[in-house]
């Protein structure tokens, strides 16, 4: 079990060691955050979890070798079993994980079944996690260990929780109500939500891991059957498969292997591996499989995932499964190495590879010998007698002149990489506390002895400071005061940065931060991201301890280096109490953090309807206040669709409804532009927005949406009183942008939302062989009166842009006397009698088929005379065109030839003299003959050429020359460089900076300096 998804419903694992937080053994939660790198709250490896009993805090998936929580079931991510059936309950298309005899053939239970003791208890199974797992052996339920199963199921009493949203749907807060059905959420996700019945008498569903989203607390749980707690899978731990080679899919999932930027690898699977396993993990190309003897370096971790690996020597990077690498170690066993002294660079080689501490400095600059080598290149190195996991990067060879004896140590086992000790100092992972491990030196006599003597002093005080963080967050009263009675000099000590009372007030241990504050810890000490005990409160959703800080004079509106109060953290994290209590103490609503962002403009981000109505209802609200991409609050709503907060300001200040942004675009621009018809009818009915306001390119809210195919949006805005005749500043109407949108439209949708008439010519054209819901889009925009004609700055009018004559025949059938009457009826016509001459032209050339199956005339299909058509269609009956006949000359000759012989049909200019073989026709001149491989006339393959004085033609070779490989492979890299981001290399480039450099949003969010320049960024552009 390796990937790790919010949603995913767990119960505790074999490493847990944190009480009854989850409310007993065998209770459920669900993972509603994933750790990343470089995270303070929540770092890689770890996971937030809110148990169905209340509580939510960090756990370990893989942090210090620790794992803390078993996956109870992944449906509510959406894992199904297409093509199998639960034999147990007949349901097709498993959700969740599946469980497969292997004593049996093609027997096969869902989680329910399996727990449920379908099936014989004495047959062995295996699990499969997800479609392409191999399967893991589970052995035979019969004397396996089962623990009944409690948490949000049928029959529990519950009460809102903390992701509700949902107003007083329940009747209110502190009402109950009982679940009566657990289901999935359409085809989304499985066992996902909760049916329940509040004592209002409404009924409702709710989330219950959708999403990574909880909306109920239990207060009575519910037994749900029993489970087999060891037969569930390590949440976070690669398990050995069996590969069963019936049961393997194309891939599995990529395992959370530890891999930095500019670590060595090299691939270590077989090529047929590779081929299967790079299917969605960046694909297979063929030249990759020159690369499988090679090392390569790191170069980035892709967003899913996968390993961009670089290779000495050659300008392509290969994106790569996780699984199909292996880090490439020069160490081995019994090497001598030095540890680095760049403690910066330790810290940051150390982040997943047994972390840091301070009393790792000991070790610095210091020469070790290797232990072992763990299988993901990881080093244990003993030095001076304390054994330390160590990221290969931290360490360098070191000349080996003597036999190195290794100083006696403790850690004898070297097949655990986690010794007791370190099991001693654990804490929990949100305390971003350090997974490295030592061991006691048995200090010898001598010299070395007084060094090791005066080197343990520091050493004595750091580990004083790291027991009392220790049960500071562990909750433990009684020994953290006997501590702090010893060393109350150390009250505000840290530990891997965090002091005792921050990891306090994030774990809400109200005693212990009531006993510090009596030990006069300090209030205004932050750790390395700048964060203070009230933000630690905030992160951990403890608004009691909060107000407790704030009585105590707690700086409200510090800021950390990120520039983000404590009303900004309990803002993004949803923790409503929290905000409710800063505002009670009058904190500044108005600060902006380092991208300008007040908390309000997070709350939109978020859709918290109860932190929206607080921040909303301040009276200290200024509304003017824009954030580093110039959106005030106002736009920020219309840019999420936010209709809630949209509303709530229009209430406030309506005068902000149509303030622009720097580049003209207004909140009901950038409404129409996303598609959020909901808020766009809400500015202009509450807020009477100006229908027609123009951005600096000339745009309206039509135009815009119209670009991007908002139907709902457009009809909103027509039937709202939009100029339907308004043009850009390239001359294009509504009209011209629904024709060039025709031609790369995807599949169209099924129902336009919110958008009936459109819908409707939508279904009347679909029956005349039409399904571009664009063309669509243009038949209305003609029926409301816009003008066909009307030509652009390039002089190009819509008819410009049509290519065919039932395209021509649609629009005008839709268009009006407003369109342009008589005029624009006049126009369509000599539009499709050009396309019309055009095609004949073709045919002519082409000539007819020698297929038996058609007919030697082409009939027209007549057209009504009530409408104006193209002149091939003028008249009531069929008119016949009537081609020449040409006959196959398998047996002319030279006479016939020439009788048949006239102009080339390609160039049109030099006389036909090259006969096809074997058919015998004669179209083409010998220069254009050169690249034909079909006859024009019979469509038959030509073996050969043949000249009038009887010379032999040679074909000229499709196959394209090494330079114009060269070239072609030039351009492409030309316009992935122009339009690709040069950071990612995977999405488009959409903004820019000053210098003229640019990125794509994502890698541009976090870039103060220009990748490419070096210069600092003093504005980021978007580009649309």
């Amino acid at each position: 079990m390796g990937g790790v998804e919010v949603g995913m419903r767990v119960v505790r694992g074999p490493d847990w060691r944190w009480g009854e937080q989850d409310g007993g053994a065998g209770h459920a939660g669900t993972v509603v955050e994933v750790g990343r790198p470089g995270s303070s709250t929540t770092p890689d490896r770890t996971v937030v979890v809110q148990w169905d009993a209340g509580a939510r805090t960090n756990y370990r998936v893989g942090y210090q070798a620790a794992y803390d929580l078993r996956l109870l079931d992944n449906a509510p991510v959406g894992v199904k079993h297409p093509n199998h059936i639960c034999d147990g309950c007949k349901r097709q298309a498993i959700s969740g994980m599946r469980w497969k005899c292997s004593s049996c053939f093609d027997y096969d239970l869902c989680t329910t079944c399996y727990m449920a003791d379908k099936h014989n208890l004495d047959h062995p199974f295996l699990r499969y996690d997800i479609v392409t797992s191999k399967g893991v052996d589970v052995g035979q339920r019969k004397t396996a260990e089962k623990l009944p199963l409690q948490g949000i199921f049928v029959g529990a009493k519950v009460i809102r929780g903390p992701d509700w949203d949902w107003g007083n749907q329940d009747g209110g807060e502190g009402k109950c109500g009982r679940v009566t059905e657990i289901r999935g959420w359409d085809n989304e996700s499985g066992r996902s939500v909760a049916n329940v019945t509040w004592l209002c008498g409404s009924t409702n569903v709710y989330r219950v891991g959708h999403k990574g989203k909880v909306d109920l607390k239990v207060l009575w749980p519910a037994t749900n059957g029993h489970i087999y707690t060891f037969h569930l899978p390590v949440l976070g731990k690669q398990e050995v498969e069996c590969g069963n080679g019936n049961e393997v899919g194309s891939a599995s999932s990529p395992r959370s292997l530890p891999f930095s930027v500019g670590e060595r690898v090299r691939v270590v699977v077989p090529v047929e591996d590779l081929r299967a396993m790079q299917e969605g993990h960046g694909g297979w190309n063929h030249k990759m499989a020159e690369f499988l003897d090679k090392v390569g370096v790191v170069h980035r971790i892709t967003d899913k995932g996968d390993v961009r690996v670089q290779y000495e020597g050659y300008a392509t990077r290969w994106t790569i499964h996780p699984q199909a690498l292996a880090r490439v170690t020069p160490y081995a066993p019994g090497d001598m190495v030095t540890v680095i002294l760049d403690t910066a660079k330790v810290k940051e080689h150390q982040k997943g590879h047994g972390e840091w501490i301070e009393y790792m400095k000991s070790a610095l600059g210091k020469t070790g010998v290797v232990a072992r080598v763990y299988p993901d290149g990881d080093l244990r190195v003993n030095v001076e007698g304390k054994t330390w996991t160590f990221n290969p990067l931290c360490v360098t060879l070191a000349p080996q002149t003597t036999p190195f004896v290794s100083p006696p140590t403790t850690d004898h086992d070297n097949n655990n990489r986690t010794t007791d000790q370190q099991q001693e100092q654990h804490q929990q992972p949100q305390e971003n506390e350090m997974g490295s491990t030592t061991g006691q030196t048995a200090a010898g006599n001598g010299p070395l002895s007084s060094i090791l003597q005066q080197l343990m002093e520091p050493e004595q005080d750091s580990t004083v400071v790291d027991h009392m963080v220790r049960e500071a967050a562990q909750g433990h009263t009684q020994a953290l005061s006997t501590l702090l009675s010893t060393h109350p000099d150390k009250v505000d000590g840290r530990s891997s940065g965090k002091t005792c009372l921050q990891v306090a007030c994030h774990q809400g241990h109200m005693d212990i931060v009531r006993l510090l504050l009596h030990h006069k810890a300090s209030l205004d000490i932050a750790d390395d991201d700048g964060d203070l005990a009230l933000h630690y409160s905030a992160f951990g959703n403890q608004p009691e301890i909060m107000e407790l800080l704030l009585r105590k004079n707690a700086s409200i509106n510090v800021v950390n280096k990120g520039r983000c109060s404590a009303l900004h953290v309990a803002v993004n994290k949803q923790h409503a109490a929290c905000v409710k209590v800063l505002i009670k103490y009058n904190c500044d609503i108005n600060i902006q953090d380092s991208y300008g962002d007040t908390a309000l403009h997070d709350a939109i981000g978020k859709e918290s309807i109860e932190i929206l109505e607080l921040l909303g209802n301040s009276p200290n609200l200024d509304l003017t206040l824009r954030n580093k991409r110039g959106f005030n609050v106002l736009h920020h709503a219309a840019l999420k669709g936010n209709n809630f907060a949209a509303e709530k300001l229009l209430l406030r200040s309506r005068q902000f409804v149509d303030v622009r942004k720097e580049d003209g675009f207004a909140a009901l621009h950038l409404a129409a532009l996303n598609g959020h018809r909901q808020v766009a009818e809400t500015l202009i009915t509450m807020g009477t927005a100006s229908i027609d306001i123009t951005n600096k390119k000339g745009q309206t809210p039509l135009l815009l949406a119209v670009s991007q195919g908002h139907c709902g949006v457009v009809e909103l805005l027509v039937e709202s009183g939009a100029d339907i005749h308004v043009c850009d500043e390239d001359g294009e109407t509504a009209l011209h942008l629904a024709l060039l949108k025709t031609s790369s439209t995807p599949p169209p949708q099924a129902h336009p939302p919110h958008a009936p008439i459109i819908m409707q010519i939508l279904n009347d054209i679909r029956e005349r062989g039409f399904k571009n819901v664009s063309l669509a889009l243009a038949c209305y925009l003609a029926q409301k009166g816009c003008s066909v004609t009307a030509a652009n700055s390039r002089s190009k009018t819509p008819l410009d842009l049509i290519n065919d004559t039932n395209t021509i025949d649609l629009l005008q059938s839709y268009t009006t006397q407003a369109s342009g009457g008589s005029l624009a009826r006049v126009d369509m016509d000599l539009k499709a009698l050009d396309l019309a001459a055009e095609s004949i032209r073709h045919q002519s050339l082409a000539g007819p088929s020698t297929d038996s199956s058609h007919s030697s005339t082409v009939l027209v299909r007549p057209q009504s005379q009530s409408q104006p058509v193209s002149p091939a269609k003028m008249t009531g009956e069929p008119s016949r065109v009537s081609p020449t006949p040409q006959q196959p000359m398998n047996d002319c000759n030279a006479e016939k030839v020439e009788e048949s012989c006239g102009d080339c049909s390609i160039c049109l200019e030099c006389p036909a003299e090259v006969v096809f073989e074997p058919c015998g026709h004669c179209v083409t001149c010998e220069d254009c003959s050169g690249r034909v491989k079909k006859c024009f006339q019979c469509r038959a393959v030509v073996m050969s050429k043949i000249t009038k004085d009887g010379r032999t033609v040679s074909c000229k070779s499709r196959q394209p020359s090494a330079e114009r490989l060269k070239y072609l492979e030039t351009k492409i890299a030309e316009i992935e460089e122009a339009h690709c981001c040069s950071i990612c290399m995977e999405r488009r480039r959409n903004v820019a900076f000053l210098c003229g450099h640019g990125a794509c949003v994502i890698c541009a969010h976090t870039l103060k300096t220009c990748h490419m320049c070096r210069k600092p960024i003093s504005k980021k552009i978007n580009l649309y």
